[in-house]
């Protein structure tokens, strides 16, 4: 009799510790670390990629369009999921574009024509000396 309360307590603080481990324990980088930054007609880009989604939005006129350029963030990579991709890494990247140069991550976040905002991540990759969209998706949470 005295050892089934024991034997539920001592399940009771294992739950309860691993519960609070797994919890607060974050691996790498989350999205919320990284700042949104407003792109508009004044903006000056940072590099190509940016230049690329500012000269695009201005010609959609879709200003002010929010970017959060994650760069090349491994931990950020393994949490996307698009059409392409699910979870990558950058040797999954590297097999799908074999001249990869480089890649980046960019949330962009805009409002269309019927004022209904627009949250989309998309993987830029640089292959063979020019930029292009690699896939485009959201977020595992």
């Amino acid at each position: 009799m005295k050892s089934r309360p024991v034997i539920l307590i001592v399940t009771l603080i294992v739950g309860v510790a691993f519960i609070a481990g797994s919890g607060g324990c974050r691996k790498g980088s989350q999205t919320d670390d990284y700042e949104w930054t407003t792109i508009d007609e004044n903006y000056t880009p940072q590099n190509y990629v940016e230049e690329f989604i500012k000269n695009d939005s201005e010609q959609k006129g879709i200003f002010p369009v929010n970017i959060r350029n994650y760069g090349k963030d491994v931990s950020i990579l393994r949490r996307f999921r698009g059409t392409n991709f699910a979870k990558p890494n950058e040797a999954a990247l590297n097999m799908a574009f074999p001249d990869l140069e480089d890649w980046m991550l960019i949330d962009i976040k805009y409002k269309n024509e019927k004022d209904q905002e627009i949250l989309r991540t998309v993987l830029y990759v640089q292959v063979e000396g020019s930029w292009r969209v690699g896939d485009s998706g959201s977020f595992l949470k």
